[in-house]
């Protein structure tokens, strides 16, 4: 007797998100250094592409937040939640400053005088003092 295996639509998106959720976090813990990169052999950090890698997932959390189910949910902020505290643990080993603290041989800057008020009817742009940071990059 041949038995079909017959999988909802529904089956297969849950576990293509599973599977998403953890191509995600296996890239991140190879960019965290720990993971072996198998086209190295060796155990490489790159903070900037885990930074990446955690960044694709906090945007996919966001942006399935309320459509998923409650087990889909729960892994995806449980590999969040170990990515970032992997990606700090990395960072502080590493010796990198956190975003808030300067590097100690930074030197202070000058005091900026205040930009001028816009005229009416200008377009607001942001002081010229503040930092410039990409857009979708954060630190954790």
């Amino acid at each position: 007797m041949d038995q079909e295996n017959e999988f909802s639509l529904e089956d297969i998106h849950a576990a293509m998100f599973a599977q998403l959720v953890m191509m995600f976090t296996s890239a991140t813990l190879q960019h965290l250094g720990k993971l072996v990169n198998p086209a190295s052999n060796k155990a490489e950090v790159n903070l900037e592409a885990a930074q990446a890698s955690i960044d694709m997932l906090d945007m996919l959390e966001t942006k399935t937040r309320g459509n998923l189910k409650p087990d889909e949910d729960r892994m995806l902020k449980e590999s969040l939640t170990q990515l970032k505290l992997n990606y700090v643990e990395t960072q502080q080993a590493a010796g990198v400053p956190p975003p808030s603290a300067p590097a100690a041989s930074a030197k202070p800057e000058a005091p900026v005088s205040p930009a001028p008020a816009p005229a009416a009817g200008d377009i607001k742009t942001p002081p010229a003092d503040e930092e410039k940071q990409p857009r979708f990059h954060k630190k954790y």
